[in-house]
């Protein structure tokens, strides 16, 4: 097994028995009709119905097993610490995503840190909870990040490896994952590009609980306020709060004669102050959580070698749990 290649898939499976090895299959072709040397590492999250004695069997493939279920974001952090490419690539196993155009991908990520397959239409399961709630999301990771985003939570996107090291630790255990690595990469200055793709419906069972999983939703929108760009919301509501409670205040001195101010007037004052020492709290830690050296970007790259100046890499060690077997080809 060479020590290196161009591109490694990190495949995660969790009760796929009956589609892995077409799926397997489908990125292999793909991959040796390219240019581009590869591996693929399949995680299996402790699933139930087989898939890892299925994935055994399977030829060319890096098999990690997991020792209790750790869900799609552990499963991606595990894989990706495990690779070797200069490039990782996610996806599914469950047939929605395009693997075909794993080799299209990765060369349009050239000159690019990150490149999402952005899906045109919603094929998942339960759509009237799933809509609203990515939707909110999107917005609100739009506003955040200052810039537009197609598809914020695809599962079908390629990455620089050396960066993506610096931020693995971040990634939560879920779904929300992809999410995470998107609004890392922008909140960092890294570039990310959008490719539109089509989405099919999946194979096998969907994954999806309407109640856990539009919590977890919830609760991404609050991470994703406090973890990137925290005055972008706590400012403006602080100074709202601060405006309303300066006119009531006015108010309160007009009406009374006494230039009383009412509690009202004081608890909406109050407020506004702590909103805004939270914001500046939430910022600052925002601040020192970041690495204190960063690996270059794409962009800034180029710009070095334009004038010929040597860029260094920052290597990040490489960190692996689980069990791993290595199934040779052929």
């Amino acid at each position: 097994m060479p020590e290196s290649c161009d591109v490694s898939v990190v495949l995660p499976v969790y009760n796929e028995r009956d589609h892995v090895v077409a799926e397997i299959d489908r990125i292999k072709t793909a991959l040796d009709a390219s240019e581009f040397s590869y591996e693929i590492i399949c995680v299996d999250d402790c699933s139930t119905d087989g898939s890892g004695e299925v994935l055994r069997g399977v030829e060319g493939i890096r098999l990690i097993t997991m020792p209790r279920n750790g869900g799609s974001g552990t499963v991606r952090r595990i894989g990706t610490r495990a690779a070797r490419g200069d490039v990782v690539v996610w996806t599914d196993a469950d047939m929605t995503y395009p693997n075909e155009m794993i080799p299209q991908l990765v060369r349009e990520l050239a000159g690019y840190d990150q490149i999402v397959g952005a899906r045109t239409t919603e094929e998942g399961t339960i759509k009237m909870l799933r809509v609203p709630a990515k939707w909110t999301i999107r917005k609100l990771a739009c506003y955040l990040a200052q810039t537009d985003i197609p598809d914020l939570n695809s599962g079908l996107r390629a990455f620089r490896r050396d960066v993506a090291d610096q931020y693995l630790h971040l990634l939560p255990a879920g779904f929300s994952c992809v999410t995470t690595l998107t609004m890392t990469f922008l909140s960092n200055g890294y570039s990310v590009k959008y490719k539109d793709i089509p989405y099919s419906k999946r194979a096998g069972k969907s994954k999806f609980h309407p109640v856990k999983d539009t919590r977890r939703y919830a609760l991404q929108v609050v991470r994703m306020i406090l973890s990137y760009e925290p005055l972008r919301v706590f400012m403006p509501v602080g100074l709202l709060l601060g405006l309303f409670g300066v006119v009531k205040t006015v108010f309160d001195i007009v009406r009374f004669a006494d230039n009383h101010v009412s509690n009202n007037s004081l608890l909406i004052l109050f407020a506004a102050f702590q909103v805004i020492a939270i914001g500046l709290l939430a910022d600052l830690q925002v601040r020192l959580a970041k690495p204190s050296r960063e690996v270059p970007s794409a962009a800034s790259m180029a710009m070095e070698r334009d004038v010929h100046i040597p860029v260094h890499n920052v290597s990040v060690a490489e960190h692996q749990s689980a069990s791993e077997v290595v199934l040779p080809r052929g």
